[in-house]
């Protein structure tokens, strides 16, 4: 893929960054609650673009290791030392294989998960689906990123498991059990499948529907068809374009 190819320099300059600010992170060097340099800052010391910086501090969010609080910059929440599990999720990449091996994984996991939502949720419980549910639609709606909003949908599923296991796999691999979050990481920005949001409300319903209506086997399906949907749509990322002028004989 040629978006690949140009994003694989970023890709070099933002994981520097990275490595930096985490090495300084579990040394110490900021302690849970300080507040990293600012942008400005920060692009004068490692000398790459404020892109690049974005990027890096877009990465360490996803980690789990800084949090941004509007108007008042990036503040770190604490060393993940001693506590990272095995590389599955927590890497940005701009590898496909990558992206459709960890949803297949989640498929294994989360497909189990909106079955056991759908057999032992409360009425909270739901209520808190319901309430992510409209707050991704509303997100779609205004054209605003869902990045948190899907992330929040999958936890409250998790949540409604009455397993504490399925929620604490979710928080420890965070956002970027989202594919989009980690894969646009290292894009510039750029995002894969601008027009896929309407496409993911649609399925996230699908899915809340059948936990609503106590219906395990039909929620572990629409999970089931939710994520091998997205295998689909990323998977299609890699099939070469036609020539202009070629008819594309799909």
């Amino acid at each position: 893929m040629a978006i690949v190819a140009r994003a694989g320099a970023r890709k070099t300059l933002s994981a520097q960054v990275v490595e930096a600010l985490r090495r300084q992170i579990e040394e110490g060097d900021y302690a849970p609650g300080d507040k990293l340099p600012a942008e400005p800052v920060l692009v004068e010391r490692f000398g790459f673009s404020r892109t690049v910086i974005r990027e890096a501090i877009a990465a360490l969010r996803a980690d789990g290791l800084v949090e941004s609080r509007h108007g008042a910059g990036v503040f770190v929440l604490g060393s993940r030392r001693g506590l990272e599990s095995p590389e599955l999720f927590t890497q940005a990449t701009d590898r496909i294989s990558d992206i459709i091996e960890e949803l297949e994984l989640r498929i294994g996991i989360e497909v189990e998960a909106a079955g056991l939502a759908a057999l032992r949720s409360s009425p909270a419980q739901e209520a808190e689906i319901q309430s992510q549910l409209e707050i991704f639609g509303d997100l779609v709606e205004r054209g605003l990123p869902t990045d948190q909003a899907d992330f929040d949908f999958h936890m409250a599923i998790a949540r409604a498991t009455n397993n504490g296991r399925f929620k604490a796999f979710l928080e420890h691999v965070g956002r970027r059990i989202i594919p989009r979050v980690k894969f646009r990481s290292v894009m510039g920005g750029v995002d894969p499948l601008p027009s896929r949001d309407r496409i993911l409300f649609a399925e996230h319903t699908e899915v809340a529907e059948a936990i609503w209506a106590r219906d395990p086997e039909r929620a572990r399906e629409a999970m089931r068809r939710h994520l091998l949907g997205g295998i689909k749509r990323y998977r299609a990322l890699t099939r070469p374009k036609p020539s202009p002028g070629v008819p594309d004989k799909a």
